[in-house]
């Protein structure tokens, strides 16, 4: 359980941060990068839930508690002492992947093919929807960057993949089943 009677501890101030297993680190190395990404799409996704209702809110807050499992993973890095922890580290798991792929599946379905690239916009959701895409993206390629210089879970990595994906098909979800998509027209202001 966590407890936080005290928020500030002044040992951040000259630059360095612990991570999940009491490292002190730099607080630009790429792992603070990466799990520094992962929170700020879950604060874009509080700025979506604004604008969501019903089932997209449910699944939206679903999603932000993942967020703060993949951060705790990101943080603790050696999973191959993972063993040896007085604790069992939180790790995401395969079945957080595959609930996003069952989501996007079942969103997709009631969507038409798209016939052309999709401009972020539309409703004020689906504007929002794009901003998480697009900050998770980023977390992502954060992530697999860091996977080449440290061991990193593997489903950490899959489940940003799919949630970018799982963001872009709620953004047509919100924008009237994709009726109200904003299409790129190519040329169209030469």
């Amino acid at each position: 359980m966590v407890v936080l009677s005290k928020i500030y501890t002044r040992t951040g101030d000259a630059g360095t941060t612990a991570l999940g297993d009491g490292t002190r680190v730099p607080k630009t190395s790429a792992r603070v990068e990466a799990y520094g990404t992962v929170d700020e799409a879950n604060c874009t996704i509080g700025m979506a839930r604004l604008h969501a209702e019903g089932d997209m809110d449910k699944q939206l807050a679903m999603i932000q508690n993942d967020l703060f499992d993949l951060g705790a993973d990101l943080c603790r890095p050696g999973m191959d002492r993972d063993g040896e922890a007085e604790y069992p580290p939180l790790r995401l798991a395969a079945a957080q992947v595959d609930r996003l792929e069952a989501e996007i599946d079942a969103m997709n379905a009631a969507l038409e093919p798209l016939r052309s690239f999709v401009l972020p916009g539309g409703s004020a959701l689906a504007a929002h929807l794009h901003l998480c895409r697009t900050v998770t993206r980023r977390a992502e390629r954060l992530s697999v960057e860091l996977a080449g210089q440290e061991d990193v879970n593997p489903a950490a990595v899959k489940y940003l993949n799919r949630l970018s994906d799982w963001f872009f098909v709620a953004s047509r979800i919100a924008n009237d089943d994709g009726r109200a998509d904003v299409l790129w027209v190519p040329g169209a202001n030469r």
